[in-house]
């Protein structure tokens, strides 16, 4: 049977040369806190413990007003955050805390280092990685196709095909 993220990351996480407090650390959230905001220059990925979040991005309408729009809701074992985990990088999206909870928050680059000293282990993450990745991206693109076509039938487009 496939391990999963979060197994992996316990496993990381219970090596003694992986720090806490300096490689990660546990970090609890309140209902409606901010835990990462679009476009700041983030170095952690993060895995929910508990507790349920919702990431958001801002999106601009035709009139330049602007909207903060929910994407996806994340719940426990869900990761985020996977943009940083070779060095720093601008986020693409925030996300808010719907209910109390904890996560684990993992530097990125400390974790590189890690993973590049243990193969194995470095193997298994990414491959673990890459699929709940391409899931989440096969997720996005239904959304897409749903959006595309409710906006197709809403503005009776299908009469000009």
């Amino acid at each position: 049977m496939a391990q999963t993220l979060k197994t992996l990351i316990q496993e990381i996480i219970s090596d003694k040369t992986f720090s806490e407090h300096v490689a990660w650390r546990h970090q609890p959230f309140e209902a409606n806190q901010v835990i990462i905001q679009e476009g700041e220059v983030g170095d952690s990925i993060y895995i929910v413990e508990t507790g349920e979040l919702r990431v958001t991005v801002q999106v601009t309408l035709e009139n330049q007003q602007k909207m903060q729009t929910g994407f996806c809701d994340l719940k426990p074992g869900d990761v985020f955050g996977e943009n940083c985990l070779n060095q720093k990088q601008e986020r693409n999206a925030s996300v808010i805390a719907i209910s109390d909870g904890s996560l684990l928050a993992i530097n990125g680059e400390r974790l590189g280092i890690f993973l590049d000293a243990h193969p194995i282990k470095g193997y298994l993450f990414f491959k673990t990685l890459f699929a709940t990745l391409a899931e989440r991206l096969s997720h996005a693109n239904h959304r897409v196709e749903h959006l595309l076509a409710w906006g197709l039938k809403a503005h009776d487009i299908s009469k000009h095909l």
